[in-house]
């Protein structure tokens, strides 16, 4: 009986973690997820409601936690602790500065509910990481954060870009996503001024201002954007 309890408890967890880092989930979404059925999904989503735990069900959408409801920090795996820890060395050397800060921040919040002999292995591990690109830790742009809010929130945004044929000209975009190649980032969006989708470097925005108009979202995603636009480049 104990054996067949294990995966439940550690599936409950799971589902509890997703219900926090996700505003809505549906139960397909936590099925496939955790490979059960729907039917398992409502009766676990039934027996954490009767543990205390206030799910919204909204039919045909999915299960949300109510809104201002937090749940005590869940610990880290020691695998868990150390992808972090990884992932920050990874980070640190990014050319952006507001990402690198902020996603440090982050890992600092992160060591802080680990365990004493976790912090302990975590740190050690931060020292015998390498990251060979970017060696100087240079850092050409501090927009990134700025950037990922203007996409999550819709929200328009006026720059002034400095071409590789050093042509500055200010235009309105419409941020749509950002990717990363050979360490530089990229940010994709709607040109205003050319009348349509971009990539532009953000170490080239000499200013960047995030305007209070918002625009509708763009029905594509990042990866119908590389087939339309950076295929027919080949």
């Amino acid at each position: 009986m104990e054996e067949l309890e294990k995966p439940r408890i550690a599936r409950l967890t799971g589902i509890i973690t997703q219900l926090q880092t996700k505003r809505m989930v549906t139960a397909r979404y936590l099925a496939d997820k955790h490979q059960v059925s729907t039917r398992t999904i409502y009766r676990d989503i039934r027996t954490l409601e009767k543990s205390g735990i206030p799910i919204l069900t909204e039919e045909g959408k999915g299960f949300s936690l109510v809104d201002g409801y937090h749940l005590p920090p869940i610990l880290f795996t020691e695998d868990e602790a150390n992808a972090f820890i990884t992932a920050e060395q990874l980070i640190l050397k990014s050319k952006d500065q507001s990402f690198a800060d902020n996603y440090a921040s982050g890992v600092e919040k992160i060591k802080s509910v680990l365990k004493d002999a976790q912090k302990e292995k975590v740190d050690l591990l931060a020292d015998r990481i390498y990251y060979g690109e970017n060696r100087a830790e240079e850092k050409s742009s501090n927009n990134l954060m700025e950037i990922q809010t203007a996409i999550t929130g819709f929200q328009l945004m006026e720059i002034e870009y400095l071409s590789s044929a050093d042509k500055l000209t200010k235009r309105q975009v419409e941020p749509f996503a950002f990717y990363n190649n050979k360490g530089n980032w990229l940010l994709v969006a709607f040109c205003r001024l050319r009348n349509e989708f971009r990539a532009f470097r953000i170490d080239y925005i000499r200013k960047l201002t995030s305007l209070p108009e918002t625009f509708s979202p763009h029905n594509m995603t990042i990866k119908e954007y590389f087939e339309k636009y950076i295929k027919n480049r080949d």
